[in-house]
């Protein structure tokens, strides 16, 4: 391939390389056996992108900052690697970090963020290639819709048993606006240009003319990526972050769908398919909280959520334009050879009628092709529905779709059958899952709120302007029932559901906003959140059970219902540990509640993204559910970060609808939910042991005096306000106490320190307090829902670095909780180390643990650079900085924040 300058090929990771790297006349070798292994598992193409990709920027900061930025950038890495090694003490790297000037620092931080985001991006494409090598139909890989099909059809009850779990299969991601995304959107489409550019370098001939200039458009794009600021300067908007999210569906999602549904179709019958009426059925349903959960963000109004159904409207009408004008263009069956069904030209005839000059040029553009001609009409009535054309405009998606089938069934009858379940049956699929709204709108706001809303209405005196706003809402949610139909918005999730007259109270808003003829359709979602809401939630359904207004949509469902489930909070209120097995038994209560009262209850998982907030692998997670729980639905939050690593390209946005799918068809079978029950039998009193005195030392940490003064000296919390993550809040009040902290920042702020204390804390304590190790060692192999606790656990354990911890606790200047947090670190770690009989975390996840263990060591260096930044503002002189310093530690604080998040991939 084409050089880059040599001489400033000095970034490149050591540790990626194929051997050692030369610096000037030094020479380093690989300085760790550990490292050393995992740098030897580095797939070779892996290994010559990030080798590309750093030298590079190595010649974009050579160019940049000059060859003395190079020097400082190459000098803290050598540093922070020998300290893994030993070679190098903190104190070392401390004084090295210390002696440049503020400006260097931020330079030296946004360099090492930089070199993430490529990395991330060299390990994404190496995803996709073994995504490809692995696609193989006759052996399809594990946890794909295809493996799915084949073990349900070979070991559950054969053909009607995958018909009917086929049938039944429910999988509805809500995007979220949370704020964890800690990239600006300028960010992640110039990663996204690089990542293009990359692509085209790949598939080009080596020491061809497309090589050289791919190699300097990526070249180019890098350097747009190094001058790109990393910070947002102002807040972002509610409509900022649906636009945000709607890229994922304009990039990949749209497209993806229909791929998705012609796999599981091909799995079903792989000769029949694109030959007959699909026996796939669209299993995947979008919703969007952006620009309707309101919950703690005043910024969010009805005018907001209205706004975002149209944009949202407008993006997904554009999307089907393109796609029914590709079809239609791609039509050209002549009538003689494919005539036309009576129903076809019936439609035809009725457009004239309407529409004479429109079908008009139609038929002259397309003579003796009508198949083609209704689709172009239909591409038409798409346009004038965007434009709010009323005369041309489609009323509903259903409409379009009897178009469709029209068209389908007319090409079926001609013979026609590739042209019929083909291209054309994509479209189809596409217009089912996403109608004219494209996600389903949900609305979120919390009882508090209600209650005093319904407060004020009884009085019957002047309305307060929040009580109003939640009026306006139940209005703007009956417009858009009207505009695009009750699939656009008719779910209402209620944040800390204590009792069923949190539900009722929706009800009575919503008699209040509108007279009884226009109050719009609800189902009013409970959101159960702490672990005491958690605990009483089968009797607040039996309370809901008892509203007529409950009682008329069940009837009008088939008896279905729907209850959420906060991770977040309930995590954050007694532990990791004990919110995991509360929740587990919350599921199984909630499933056997269903079961006794004949309800299809679906329940919606409030995961994040990291796993302090329920994150981690979603597919895993679903086969260590209750059993009774999935039931063939499986409904979850897609929340910041988790957005852009799922959707951000095709192929991976594929493998993760496909990873859903077949746990959710698995989960809900027999064999998987009888290991379960079995499993939890024989451990579930250990658990419950585990949980007690996991708990109990989680609640002793949280509660100890002035702790929430201690957590913000130690970490970055106060600040990450200033990254303008999102438009929410940090905090649902003007309370300054962790009880009105939300769990986004809790995470976010102890994995900057290097802690991560929500995704372990307990667990050592719980495990020691179950005296036989045997017992732990056989529910870690035989219960999914323990080795999944434990696995979670591991991965935060792995990303957790003692030593730079410990920095970041003495902040605080309180000694005693720093040696509480450290020996229950030390604790977990052996003791997960001994139950899961690794003799090193992640020993059992070759991928992770060499992705971490490459990591670590570049994380370390912007750790550093922010606890310089941090000491300083914490410091007994923070008070005599100069106003330039002040802003300079600050920016260099909130660089560092960025890089570690794209470092570590877990934010909030």
């Amino acid at each position: 391939m084409v050089n880059a300058r040599a001489k400033h090929r000095k970034y490149a990771p050591a540790h990626l390389a194929a051997g050692a790297i030369s610096v000037g006349s030094v020479t380093m070798t690989a300085v760790s056996a550990e490292r050393d292994s995992a740098r030897q598992e580095v797939p070779e193409q892996l290994r010559n992108d990030v080798k590309l990709l750093g030298e590079m920027l190595g010649t974009v900061l050579a160019e940049s900052g000059g060859e003395d930025l190079l020097a400082d950038v190459e000098k803290l890495r050598r540093a922070v690697i020998g300290a893994r090694d030993g070679s190098v003490t903190g104190e070392e790297i401390t004084a090295i970090v210390a002696a440049w000037p503020l400006e260097r620092a931020k330079q030296v931080a946004r360099a090492f963020t930089v070199y993430f985001h490529l990395a991330n991006l060299a390990e994404e494409h190496q995803r996709m290639r073994a995504l490809r090598e692995r696609d193989d139909a006759a052996n399809p890989p594990r946890e794909s819709l295809a493996a799915a099909v084949r073990a349900i059809r070979e070991g559950e009850g054969g053909e009607e048993r995958l018909d009917e779990l086929i049938a039944g299969m429910e999988f509805h991601p809500v995007v979220t606006a949370h704020p964890t995304e800690a990239r600006r959107r300028a960010v992640s489409t110039s990663i996204l240009r690089v990542s293009a550019q990359l692509e085209a370098w790949h598939s080009s001939h080596e020491g061809s003319s497309a090589a050289a200039e791919a190699h300097r458009r990526l070249l180019e794009e890098i350097d747009l990526l190094w001058r790109t600021s990393q910070l947002r300067y102002t807040r972002l908007n509610p409509l900022d972050e649906v636009r945000t999210a709607l890229a994922a569906f304009d990039e990949t999602i749209f497209s993806v769908i229909p791929q998705v549904y012609r796999s599981l179709d091909a799995a079903i019958d792989p000769e029949g398919t694109g030959v007959r009426p699909p026996r796939a059925t669209p299993f995947v349903r979008y919703g969007s909280w952006i620009g309707g959960d309101r919950d703690g963000n005043p910024y969010v109004t009805s005018d907001i959520t209205r706004e975002a159904v149209l944009i949202q409207s407008e993006h997904v009408l554009r999307g089907l334009e393109a796609s029914c004008t590709k079809v239609a263009r791609t039509l050209t069956a002549y009538s003689n050879l494919t005539p036309a069904s009576p129903a076809l030209l019936d439609a035809l005839a009725s457009a004239k009628a309407g529409q004479p000059e429109l079908t008009a040029e139609i038929g002259a553009r397309s003579p003796n092709e009508p198949h083609r001609q209704l689709l172009l009409l239909a591409a038409a009535r798409l346009r004038a529905t965007r434009e709010r054309d009323a005369d041309l405009a489609y009323p509903d998606a259903d409409a379009f779709l009897a178009d469709l089938r029209t068209v389908q069934e007319s090409l079926a009858e001609a013979g026609a059958v590739r042209q019929a379940y083909g291209e054309l049956q994509h479209l189809v699929w596409q217009a089912q899952t996403f109608g004219f709204h494209l996600a389903e709108l949900e609305i979120r706001q919390h009882s508090e709120v209600h209650a005093a809303a319904l407060a004020e209405l009884r009085e019957g005196g002047e309305l307060s302007e929040r009580t109003e706003e939640v009026l306006a809402t139940i209005r703007v949610i009956a417009w858009i029932q009207e505009r695009f139909g009750v699939e656009a918005c008719r779910r209402y999730v209620v944040s800390f559901t204590r009792s069923a007259e949190d539900i009722a109270a929706v009800y009575e808003l919503a008699a209040h906003a509108l007279p009884a003829g226009r109050v719009p359709v609800l189902d009013v979602v409970p959101l159960f959140e702490t672990g005491a809401d958690l605990d009483a939630s089968p009797h607040v359904l039996d309370g809901m059970l008892k509203l007529p207004q409950v009682n008329k949509r069940l009837d009008e469902t088939g008896r279905r219902i729907e209850v959420m489930l906060g991770y977040s909070d309930s995590a954050k209120d007694v532990g990791p540990v004990s919110a995991t097995l509360r929740l587990y038994d919350a599921q199984a209560r909630l499933a056997a509640w269903a079961e006794e009262h004949d309800v299809r209850l679906t329940l919606f998982h409030g995961r994040g993204g990291s796993l302090g907030r329920g994150g981690g692998p979603a597919s895993r997670a679903l086969l260590a559910q209750a059993p009774g729980s999935v039931g063939g639905r499986f409904k979850v939050t897609e929340q910041g970060e988790v957005i852009f690593a799922r959707y951000g390209q095709p192929a991976i946005a594929r493998r993760h609808i496909e990873q859903v799918g077949h746990a959710v068809l698995m989960a809900s079978t027999d064999a998987v939910q009888e290991r379960e029950r079995s499993a939890e039998r024989r451990y579930r009193a250990h658990a419950d042991t585990i949980a007690r005195a996991a708990q109990e030392a989680y609640l002793e940490l949280i509660n100890t005096e002035d702790f929430a003064v201690w957590f913000s000296r130690v970490s970055p919390l106060e600040e990450l306000g200033e990254l303008r993550l999102g438009s929410r809040p940090s905090r649902r009040g003007a309370a300054r106490g962790l009880g009105d902290l939300r769990a986004i920042p809790w995470v976010f702020a102890w994995t900057q320190t290097r802690v991560n204390l929500p995704g372990w804390f307990g667990l050592g304590t719980g495990l020691a307090a179950v005296e036989d190790l045997g017992v732990l060692q056989a529910a870690y192999r035989e219960w999914p829902m323990f080795s999944s606790l434990l696995d979670n656990a591991e991965m935060s354990l792995a990303k957790t670095d003692r030593d730079i911890a410990q920095r970041y606790l003495a902040l605080g200047g309180r000694p005693e909780l720093t040696e509480r947090v450290l020996a229950e670190y030390d604790r977990t770690r052996d003791l997960v180390l001994k139950v899961t009989g690794h003799s090193r975390l992640l020993e059992n996840r070759a991928v992770l643990s060499r992705a971490v263990d490459l990591r670590n060591p570049y994380v370390d260096a912007l750790s550093h650079l922010q606890l310089r930044a941090l000491e300083a503002l914490r410091g007994e002189e923070a008070d005599s900085l100069s106003e330039e310093d002040q802003q300079h530690l600050e920016r260099l604080l909130l660089l560092s924040v960025n890089g570690v998040a794209a470092g570590l991939q877990n934010t909030g």
